[in-house]
């Protein structure tokens, strides 16, 4: 195996991690990784060392990563050096297989309500821990103007983000035996001891439809005309953006992948991709 090779097949994952923050789509993540590595292949003779490869690969696959963003662009708002930008919606959010640090939904979609280079200033920041000198040489800017944008992409995330000690990780007692129970009110048809799981406060999100309701009422409306009857639904527990989540089966046909976030006082939001094509992606029989 070549220098080149070792690299990138060590940074793939990371740098498909990070492009997924950027995007908020594992599909254009796998695209903008694949660009990423063709990028720095044809580049790799003239790349003499001044940074660690790990940094050239995070610079190269982030300049991919604003050149699709740029692509998206509709309505401009004011990004680095007064240069005007999109904050592209985050109506497109998919999840994403596994776990791994910051990257939970409500992270990932606060991300996407970013103008793109706030977005990547916090993620080489605050993520990867890039200084102010790299992320200015990465983004073709200042540190001041670094500096500038992370102080406003830290106060916009911070309006969204859960208290630290409010999240409850995959992994806590308390966070299974919420997800077992969920799993089996479903497989049940025991619609109180669902709507038993959430806070007052909860919010029920179906994707591709783009709808949300609001509060413990509203999100037990739609779950009662969800669950039906017992032996409708099959579902097999895994984790997706670093929460717990199951893939859904209807009558034996592929449903979607439902992602909960669980806190300490119970189920906060529940996401619903109602996508039979990421049930079978996320089952891994596709």
């Amino acid at each position: 195996m070549s220098t080149f090779e070792a690299e990138a097949a060590a940074a793939r994952r990371p740098l498909l991690v990070h492009c997924y923050r950027m995007l908020g789509s594992d599909d254009e993540a796998e695209d903008a990784v694949q660009e990423t590595l063709e990028r720095a292949w044809r580049a790799w003779d003239g790349f003499e060392g001044r940074s660690s490869a790990r940094t050239w690969l995070y610079a190269i696959a982030t300049r991919a990563c604003l050149d699709r963003l740029r692509s998206r662009r509709s309505h401009p708002e004011v990004g680095l050096d007064g240069v005007p930008e999109s904050a592209h919606p985050a109506t497109g959010v998919r999840p994403f297989p596994g776990g791994g640090d910051d990257l939970r939904l409500a992270f990932v979609v606060a991300l996407q309500h970013l103008p793109a280079s706030q977005r990547a200033v916090l993620l080489l920041r605050d993520v990867l821990r890039f200084s102010a000198a790299e992320t200015a040489e990465v983004l073709d800017t200042t540190v001041a103007a670094v500096k500038s944008a992370l102080q406003r992409a830290r106060a916009r995330i911070a309006r969204s983000a859960p208290r630290p000690d409010d999240v409850a990780e995959p992994t806590d007692a308390a966070t299974r035996r919420a997800l077992d129970t969920y799993v089996s009110a479903f497989l049940t048809g025991d619609v109180s001891r669902l709507i038993g799981l959430l806070r007052d406060d909860a919010v029920l999100e179906l994707q591709p439809q783009a709808e949300i309701f609001d509060g413990k009422a509203a999100c037990g409306d739609v779950l009662r005309s969800a669950v039906g009857r017992p032996g409708d639904w099959s579902m097999r527990q895994i984790v997706a953006n670093g929460q717990p989540a199951v893939v859904a089966f209807r009558e034996g046909a592929a449903f979607g992948v439902g992602v909960l976030d669980v806190r300490r006082d119970g189920i906060a939001r529940i996401t619903v991709f109602a996508d039979p094509a990421l049930a079978a992606r996320f089952d891994g029989s596709a």
